[in-house]
């Protein structure tokens, strides 16, 4: 219901998706931060929070708090000019459909954090992850990354990458295989074939391509060959004995174990994004908002959400590798994919 100096229209109006949409939220965010110091989180949630999708040009956000003290929030977010609009019917229902549902939030006290880690132009992109709530780090490296998280989150648990972990020698990863079936058809090739050793030690495609079919007995991708330095980077932090736990994940076969459905569509387009939007806040996360100009895109960031939930499935033991148990090859690195 509108307030009395607010005009009302019985009909539902969805405008095209507005580029500023997402900065407009981003300042309201800042706004509510100052308006709650006490918030565990403000998020730039609705329609409006996914990318290239029509919606009501009407911008929502959340503010997450501990305590939900109406005495103290109302007047603090009146000083900065919003205002109550009392719905007692609206948080019956949602109460009353919590109770039946047993739906719940969890606490962002629930478990370590967590860092969950995708590719992307700047380098890397990670959601570091608590409880329910993220942040987002891009670094160049992924030591600089996990470096960084752990100076925010000295107790910093897990760390999940999307990039292959442990390299074959003499025939394709297990792995890749079973995370494959995981995925419907058409998806499938999300999870490309892995390099082999050799391959990553040749510096021009053509001879990463052949070095790959005389060890794989197949040729290499230009996609996978683009990846051999984000490969190498991640090959050398888990051989130089990092100080956490380092998994590999991939982000759509995690997705997948949250709602098969989310990953029918590409992730690159709107219903994509949404649907694995969705699928994150119905395992009980909310994801950030998307920024532009740091390196990464909305689909990078979702990525990275996705594996900090497998991350935070195998703190807390619930998590299962593909194979089990992971294969070792002459590197001596357990090959896995988390889920």
């Amino acid at each position: 219901m509108p307030f009395p100096d607010e005009s009302f229209s019985e009909r539902v109006e969805v405008s095209p998706y507005r580029e500023d949409w997402a900065a407009e939220a981003a300042g309201y965010v800042a706004v509510l931060r100052d308006a709650v110091p006490g918030a565990r989180g403000v998020d730039h949630i609705g329609s409006t929070s996914v990318r290239g999708l029509p919606a009501k040009d009407c911008l929502d956000l959340m503010v997450r708090v501990a305590v939900l003290d109406e005495d103290v929030l109302v007047p603090a977010l009146a000083e900065h000019g919003f205002r109550l609009r009392v719905q007692p019917l609206l948080m019956q229902r949602a109460e009353v459909w919590a109770a039946e549902t047993g739906s719940r939030m969890p606490t962002p006290d629930e478990g370590p954090p967590v860092l969950g880690v995708d590719g992307c132009t700047a380098g890397w992109v990670g959601a570091l992850l608590r409880g329910s709530t993220y942040d987002v780090l891009v670094a160049p490296d992924i030591a600089a990354l996990v470096q960084e998280a752990r100076r925010r989150e000295p107790g910093l648990a897990v760390v999940a990458i999307d990039m292959p972990i442990g390299l074959p020698d003499e025939r394709p990863r297990t792995t890749d295989v079973l995370a494959r079936r995981r995925l419907p058809t058409g998806r499938k090739s999300s999870v490309f074939p892995t390099p082999s050793r050799a391959a990553t030690t040749r510096t021009t495609y053509v001879e990463a391509s052949a070095a790959n079919r005389s060890a794989l007995g197949r040729g290499l991708s230009q996609q996978a060959f683009r990846l051999v330095p984000k490969i190498l980077d991640v090959d050398a932090f888990v051989r130089s004995g990092p100080p956490v736990t380092v998994l590999e994940a991939h982000p759509e076969v995690s997705l997948a174990e949250i709602d098969p459905d989310c990953v029918v569509p590409g992730k690159t387009t709107a219903a994509g994004a949404a649907a694995r939007l969705a699928a994150l806040r119905g395992a009980g996360l909310a994801p950030p908002p998307y920024a532009r100009g740091r390196g990464y895109t909305a689909d990078d960031l979702l990525d990275a959400c996705a594996v900090a939930w497998t991350a935070a499935r195998y703190v807390a033991g619930t998590a299962y590798s593909l194979p089990d148990p992971p294969e070792v090859f002459s590197d001596g690195i357990p090959a896995a994919i988390w889920v």
